[in-house]
């Protein structure tokens, strides 16, 4: 959420960041003319209650003397029903005024490139080559059902499709993964491991900006008003909600979940496979940080993702995105993109952005300053990395001509010694 005074101080700032990222400027016109309407009444209510304790001192004075009070005694009951009447229509205003705020989106940082959409995007630097093959490269769907490691038929008799169903090799390969990440992020890049639930409040999930503005994304338990998280994102960040953290920042703290999410994807080539699905494996990162460090913290989210990714062996790139494509809480956004030849496309694998406060403010996390005064913290997170298309990548720039995929070696010591997926024997 933006912070209401830096509307009012920065109002023409505020204004061509948000249509920078082609927010409807309708949504900051309506908060900025509710704030006025809300101070305007506070203004009258004020007034008026400074009227009605002089009156009220002037009846106690008469009441002494002895003086008949009735009229004034009336005035005074007619300006408490004035006063109480202003009251409510400033609750109301403030009720209208926090839902309008809840859909404003952050503003995006100057420094970041403006465009309307991901072709405004700016490739800040690609690690690795991407692999020549002395053969036509299968898809990761080809490779994964030659070797019996990923049921995509079964998947979808049990659940639908974009539900994927590991089998073998492969679910090992996936928890693999995870572990595997986990320890690096835990034992090498110091974050505090959480195991969250995967079932949140709605008041969670508008603390982390998921609701109201993605409701349609989410999967709702409306017997209990409970949500299925879309990443693990949501319960960590909100590990502080309503707290002042008394600890030294930054935090970090990393957690493995399944994430669910109701959008994946137009039909086509993309909703076959692991690319586009509803149920997936993530590992995330999360760090709560002062103002005045969340920027160089940023960097450093980036280099812990991509260290994952070197240490694989996998070729990809890091884009810094334009004001058209960074999500609804941004501020500022890298994504970090696998090279996947089977697809002859690059695919995220991890999204890692910088909220400022916009989190904070809605979830009511802050934390002290020197002086002792309570703030709002800075929040960040990102991808540590997301496993479907982590696999897709594997698949695919490790496949041999024989069908067999060599895997990296870093996973040698999580697959009890195992460095290549064979089909089995017809």
């Amino acid at each position: 959420m933006l912070d209401i005074k830096r509307i009012r101080e920065k109002e023409q700032e505020v204004r061509q960041g948000l249509l920078n990222r082609g927010a409807d400027p309708a949504l900051l016109d309506r908060v900025i003319a509710l704030d006025r309407r809300r101070r305007e009444i506070l203004t009258q209510v004020e007034s008026l209650k400074s009227e009605r304790n002089t009156v009220s001192r002037e009846l106690g004075i008469l009441k002494q003397k002895g003086q008949d009070i009735s009229d004034k005694q009336h005035s005074m009951r007619e300006l408490g029903d004035r006063i109480a009447g202003l009251d409510r229509e400033v609750r109301s205003i403030e009720t209208e005024l926090h839902e309008a705020m809840l859909l404003l989106p952050n503003v995006p940082h100057p420094s970041i490139p403006v465009g309307p959409d991901k072709t405004f995007n700016r490739v800040v630097r690609q690690v690795g080559e991407q692999r020549k093959f002395d053969f036509q490269p299968k898809t990761h769907v080809e490779i994964a059902e030659r070797l019996g490691i990923l049921d995509l038929r079964r998947a979808a008799k049990i659940s639908g499709s974009g539900f994927p169903l590991f089998a073998g090799p492969g679910a090992r390969l996936e928890r693999a993964l995870i572990q595997f990440m986990l320890d690096v992020h835990v034992r090498e890049h110091g974050y505090t491991e959480l195991w969250p639930p995967v079932i949140v409040n709605a008041k969670a999930m508008t603390g982390t900006g998921q609701l109201p503005k993605l409701a349609g994304e989410m999967y709702h338990i409306e017997s209990d008003d409970l949500y299925l998280i879309p990443t693990a994102e949501v319960p960590v960040t909100n590990y502080f909600m309503d707290e002042i953290i008394e600890r030294p920042l930054p935090i970090y703290l990393t957690a493995y979940s399944l994430c669910f999410r109701r959008e994946a994807g137009a039909a086509g080539k993309e909703t076959r496979g692991l690319i586009r699905v509803h149920q997936f494996d993530k590992v995330e990162m999360v760090k709560f940080t002062t103002p005045e460090t969340s920027y160089e913290e940023l960097e450093s989210l980036v280099q812990n993702a991509e260290d994952i990714l070197k240490r694989l062996g996998l070729t990809y790139r890091v884009l810094e995105l334009c004001t058209g494509d960074i999500s609804f809480s941004a501020s500022k956004c890298y994504d970090i993109e696998l090279w996947a030849p089977g697809q002859n496309d690059w695919l995220e694998v991890s999204s890692c952005s910088n909220f400022e406060d916009f989190q904070a403010r809605r979830a009511n996390i802050r934390f002290r300053d020197e002086s002792g005064k309570p703030r709002f913290v800075h929040t960040l997170n990102g991808s540590g990395v997301a496993c479907p298309r982590l696999v897709v990548a594997i698949l695919e720039n490790g496949q041999q001509a024989d069908g067999s995929v060599v895997l990296p070696d870093a996973l040698a010591p999580y697959m009890g010694g195992l460095t290549r997926l064979v089909p089995p024997s017809s």
